[in-house]
C-alpha cells in the first residue's frame, strides 16, 4: 500500500541558494548573454582601434591591422593605432570590468540596488591623494597621478573597513555605508581646503577629476594588472557566500557563512577594483551602478552570472562611450564621464521609479 503524505507540501529551494537548480531567467540563459556581450566587446574593441585619435582614416587603420606593408611603414599611423588607441581601448575595458564587478559586489553585499563604489570613499580618497601629490610632491606626470590615485583610493577604503569592522555590528551594510560617507565627506573638505591656495594644482586636478581615458600609457597599466586579477578572483570567490546573503543574514549563517566577514572581504575586493579604475581614468560615475542592474535583469539570482555580465556590460559601455567621446565634437574630445553622466542620469531616474527596483535589489 502506498504511503500518503499528510504534512505541508515540501518547500522549493529559493533561487538564491548557493546549491540546487535555479530557474532560467525569462531572457534566456545568462551565459548565452555573456557570450553575446563578449562578442560585442571584441567588435567595439576593433572599432576603437579604427576610429578616434589621429588623422588617419578607418580604412588606413584597417590596412595596418591586416598587415598591409605600406600601412605598416607609416610611422604616424603606427603611433595612432599601437601607441594611442590600443592602450586606450585596453584601459577602457579594464575600467569597465573593474567598475562593473565592484558595483555588482557592493550592491549584493549591501542588498541596495542603488549602491555604487563611491560609498566606500574610494573616489574621495583618490582625489585627496592626487591633490596632495600635485601640491606637495610635484606629481605632474600621468603615471605619478595614477600611483597617487591608487594609493589614496585603497587607503581610504582600508580606513573605512577598519571603522566598519569595529564594534558588535562589524561588517553590517549600514555601518559600511555610514563609515564611507563620513570619510568621503572628510576627504572632500580636505581636498577643497588644499585647493583654495594653489591655482596650478586646481587646474591639473580639474582635468583629472573630469574622468577621461586620454593619454593612458600601456606602461602605466601593467603594474595594475596583478591588483585587478586579485580583485576579480576575490569577487568570483565571493559569489556563493553572496548568494546566501541574498536570503538574509540569518539564512546565510544557517548555511555556514559569516555575513560580517563576507562583507569585509567584498569591501576589500571593491577597494582594489575601484581604486584601479579611478587611478586609470579618474572618477567615473553611474557605470558601477547601472551595469549591475542590467546584469540582474538578465541573470536573475545567479551571482556568478551577475558578476560576469556586469563586468562585460560595463566594459562595452565604457569603450562605446570612449569612442563617442573622440568623435562627437571632433577635432576636440569630450570627457567620457560627461557622456556617461548624460546617459546615466535619466537611466538612474527611470530605475528609481521602476516597479522592478525592489525585486532587483532582493535578488542580488
Amino acid at each position: 500500500m502506498s504511503s500518503v503524505h499528510v504534512g505541508p507540501p515540501p518547500r522549493a529551494l529559493p533561487s538564491g541558494l548557493p546549491s540546487g537548480r535555479r530557474p532560467v531567467p525569462p531572457g534566456g540563459h545568462p551565459f548565452r548573454w555573456a557570450a553575446v556581450a563578449l562578442a560585442a566587446l571584441l567588435a567595439l574593441g576593433l572599432l576603437s582601434l579604427l576610429v578616434g585619435t589621429g588623422s588617419s582614416s578607418p580604412a588606413r587603420a584597417w590596412e595596418f591591422l591586416t598587415g598591409d606593408p605600406a600601412a605598416r611603414a607609416d610611422a604616424q599611423l603606427r603611433l595612432a593605432v599601437m601607441d594611442v588607441r590600443l592602450p586606450r581601448t585596453f584601459a577602457g575595458a579594464l575600467v569597465g570590468i573593474c567598475l562593473g564587478t565592484a558595483g555588482c559586489l557592493l550592491q549584493a553585499a549591501t542588498r541596495n540596488p542603488l549602491a555604487e563604489t563611491g560609498l566606500l570613499g574610494v573616489n574621495a580618497g583618490a582625489a585627496f591623494a592626487v591633490v596632495l601629490g600635485l601640491t606637495f610632491f610635484g606629481a605632474n606626470s600621468s603615471t605619478s597621478l595614477l600611483v597617487w590615485a591608487l594609493l589614496g583610493g585603497i587607503t581610504a577604503s582600508a580606513v573605512v573597513l577598519l571603522m566598519a569592522s569595529s564594534g558588535r555590528t562589524s561588517g553590517s551594510p549600514l555601518r559600511l555605508v555610514l563609515a564611507g560617507s563620513a570619510l568621503g565627506a572628510t576627504f572632500h573638505g580636505l581636498t577643497s581646503y588644499v585647493l583654495l591656495g594653489t591655482q596650478s594644482t586646481f587646474d591639473t586636478y580639474r582635468y583629472w577629476t573630469i574622468g577621461s581615458l586620454a593619454g593612458v600609457k600601456a606602461a602605466a597599466l601593467l603594474p595594475l594588472l596583478p591588483l585587478i586579477a586579485v580583485g576579480l578572483a576575490t569577487a568570483f570567490a565571493c559569489a556563493r557566500p553572496l548568494s546566501a546573503l541574498g536570503l538574509g543574514d540569518d539564512s546565510a549563517r544557517s548555511l555556514g557563512h559569516h555575513p560580517g566577514r563576507v562583507r569585509l572581504v567584498v569591501a576589500g575586493a571593491v577597494s582594489l577594483l575601484a581604486g584601479c579604475a579611478v587611478a586609470i581614468a579618474g572618477p567615473i560615475a553611474f557605470l558601477g551602478l547601472l551595469a549591475p542592474y542590467a546584469a540582474r535583469v538578465v541573470a536573475g539570482a545567479r551571482m556568478a552570472a551577475q558578476l560576469l555580465l556586469s563586468a562585460l556590460i560595463a566594459a562595452n559601455v565604457m569603450i562605446f562611450a570612449d569612442i563617442l567621446a573622440r568623435i562627437v565634437i571632433r577635432p576636440w574630445e569630450t570627457p567620457v564621464s560627461v557622456l556617461l553622466a548624460f546617459v546615466g542620469g535619466p537611466l538612474l531616474i527611470w530605475i528609481a521609479r521602476s516597479s522592478r527596483l525592489s525585486t532587483a535589489g532582493a535578488s542580488a
